[in-house]
């Protein structure tokens, strides 16, 4: 699982990082498989929290296990170096969203070389709501982006109105992924929506991380 290290929201002065649901829930899903879990971060050590999602309004079954499970989050806290991970040691990567991808994890270039490697050795790469925007610079073998032709969802436009920070974030996912040559699709706004083509598991919003978590694992079999 690779988190983001970004914590500031564009010029607002107000802080992002990853959001605590999308983390949580795949978490718990993978663990209870009997998973090994490593926890990435380009910057290593604690990911920030993006603090609207520790939000009261925003807690669920999963995010209250994690406030309640000290060794999960003391894994959290010494998340690993991004550029020490080598795809060879990994059946399958999950990106959590938050707003902090958009700006470090897009362009980073070790998870952009993470991410084809991954895809190229058939092995699946997962990103949900705004962690599809890591998929903005990989490239196929030939060239191509790794969404072109290929069916996805991320955080749409409506989604990104709804939190007021279209003109905050580098990108919006939704067009992003168009301009890729993605075939995008989306639900209504906030509804679960999880899309798989190949090894490319895309899901729309929050709600989507933990229907996500499980198509990655029906998809390891």
């Amino acid at each position: 699982m690779v988190l983001t290290s970004h914590d500031k929201l564009g010029d607002t002065g107000n802080k992002t990082g990853f959001w605590l649901e999308e983390f949580a829930a795949p978490y718990y899903v993978f663990k209870d498989a009997g998973a090994t879990i490593t926890l990435a971060s380009p910057l290593g050590g604690q990911p920030p929290l993006d603090p609207k999602s520790d939000d009261p309004t925003a807690q669920t079954d999963s995010t209250h296990r994690f406030k309640a499970d000290t060794a999960a989050q003391a894994a959290l806290a010494t998340t690993v170096k991004l550029d020490t991970v080598t795809a060879d040691d990994f059946d399958a990567v999950f990106y959590p969203g938050g707003h902090g991808p958009l700006w470090d994890l897009a362009e980073d270039k070790n998870s952009i070389a993470l991410i084809e490697t991954m895809l190229k050795a058939g092995k699946p790469v997962v990103a949900v709501c705004h962690a599809p925007g890591i998929l903005r610079h990989p490239k196929n073998p030939d060239g191509t982006s790794v969404v072109h032709g290929k069916a996805v969802t991320g955080f749409t436009n409506t989604e990104e109105q709804a939190v007021g920070l279209t003109d905050v974030v580098p990108f919006l996912v939704e067009d992003m992924l168009r301009q890729n040559g993605g075939t995008y699709s989306k639900l209504g706004d906030w509804q679960p929506y999880v899309v798989t083509d190949g090894m490319l598991i895309t899901g729309q919003n929050p709600a989507s991380s933990e229907p996500a978590a499980k198509a990655l694992l029906k998809l390891l079999g």
